[in-house]
């Protein structure tokens, strides 16, 4: 993988936007710290695994219920409890989300079966 800066080329002109000796663009080949944090499929398929062995915490059972009685105002009591659980906004965000997914795909399997 390549990656190319997207700069404007010299003008070989000492003043100026665009100032310094003509020189050709070098394509550089992406860092690994670019990759970080992004989700692997080992690491995908062991949590998968894990979730389907372990099932859900206690806490994660309390928001799931959240989702299936709350009302209207489900997503924001969620997203306040999983906050003071996670401590983040980020966290609790994608918990939130993640515990829909969850809900969701309950839903679709007693549908199915």
């Amino acid at each position: 993988k390549l990656l190319k800066t997207s700069t404007m080329a010299r003008s070989g002109i000492a003043k100026g936007k665009n100032s310094g000796h003509v020189t050709e663009q070098r394509e550089l080949a992406v860092k690994p710290s670019r990759t970080k944090g992004k989700l692997g499929k080992r690491t995908a398929l062991c949590r998968e695994i894990a979730r389907e062995v372990a099932g859900l915490s206690p806490y994660e059972r309390r928001i799931l219920d959240m989702i299936k009685t709350g009302g209207s105002s489900a997503d924001k009591r969620v997203y306040k409890y999983a906050k003071r659980r996670l401590g983040s906004h980020k966290r609790a965000v994608a918990k939130r989300e993640d515990i829909k997914a969850v809900n969701s795909k309950m839903r679709a399997k007693q549908a199915g079966a």
